[in-house]
């Protein structure tokens, strides 16, 4: 298992990375920070208190990053994945995060933002504690 701090360097890491060059829209990075086993054959039980470890893992990284930079905005994706649905335009990588990652903690930090979610795509998939960074679109 990872710790707080391999996290946090994680995300410094990819703070200081250029963003690909892309013909369209901003740059962005998506990593994940954990993943944990797939439910294929696990009874509810363990999907619940595998959850309950990312959503505390993510609680930690909140805290940490907000003595850091302050206090998050809160970006519920339902919202976007709505707005996604009725066809209306939707920045990337919000476009893709919305269908798995419920909400974002965001923080505007240097002219980017940084946002932390535990998402899961499905059911029976792995959960996910993850990081996106971000130019604009978000924050």
């Amino acid at each position: 298992m990872t710790s707080t701090a391999d996290h946090l360097a994680t995300i410094d890491a990819l703070r200081a990375r250029d963003f690909p060059a892309q013909r369209r829209g901003p740059g962005f990075h998506v990593a994940d920070l954990r993943v944990s086993e797939d439910f294929w054959d696990a009874d509810l039980t363990r999907v619940e208190e595998v959850l309950e470890e990312f959503e505390a893992e993510l609680g930690v990284l909140v805290q940490v990053l907000t003595l850091r930079w302050g206090d998050p905005r809160v970006l519920d994706l339902a919202d976007v994945l709505e707005r996604s649905a009725m066809g209306e335009p939707v920045p990337p990588p919000l476009d893709d995060l919305c269908g798995y990652v419920p909400e974002l903690y965001v923080w505007r930090v240097d002219g980017r933002w940084v946002g932390l979610g535990v998402g899961q795509g499905d059911r029976e998939l792995p959960f996910q504690l993850l990081v996106a960074i971000g130019e604009s679109g978000v924050g």
